[in-house]
């Protein structure tokens, strides 16, 4: 069921009839997707941020980048899966102002009855990371299909390498 929730083939009220057959307690259970299905989510996509965006290859590898009015960094990496529900980046982060710094960064997903939600690792709150209905606030939003930002990374990665 968490693989047809991923895409999109369960219903709100087909989570319903199914969680109203159980237990109370069954229809709050939790589950934790595997890596072949956080592969949907996040595999040649990219996710969006206030400030930058982080490109996730087929091949795992990976690049970011972030620009605040004061510093542009870039990051360059690979991104991993595992089937406790945990995807894992481990970039190596640089800008004019600092040198190279390896970081590694992890999210925890989890289903919630019938929502997925994700943290920061090791103890950030749970938030929505994609409800069944698809709602405005959920960070899946944030994550397109192919690498969208490519240009503007190549643009970062330049201005870092003629100011180092």
């Amino acid at each position: 069921m968490m693989l047809l929730l991923l895409c999109g083939g369960v219903t709100p009220t087909g989570i319903a009839h199914a969680a109203g057959a159980q237990s109370p307690a069954a229809a709050q259970a939790v589950t934790t997707p595997t890596a072949f299905e956080l592969q949907l989510f996040y595999a040649d996509r990219t996710w969006n941020w206030e400030d930058g965006a982080a490109y996730f290859a087929q091949d795992r590898r990976m690049r970011a980048w972030t620009s605040k009015p004061d510093s542009i960094s870039v990051a360059e990496g690979t991104w991993h899966l595992s089937n406790d529900g945990k995807m894992c980046m481990e970039l190596v982060w640089r800008s004019s102002a600092y040198a190279a710094k390896p970081i590694r960064t992890c999210f925890s997903h989890r289903v919630r009855d019938g929502k997925v939600e994700q943290r920061k690792d090791p103890d950030g709150r749970w938030y929505s990371f994609r409800h069944p209905s698809e709602k405005p606030a959920d960070e899946l939003k944030k994550i397109q299909a192919g690498d969208t930002r490519s240009a503007d990374f190549e643009k970062a990665q330049k201005l870092v390498d003629s100011k180092s």
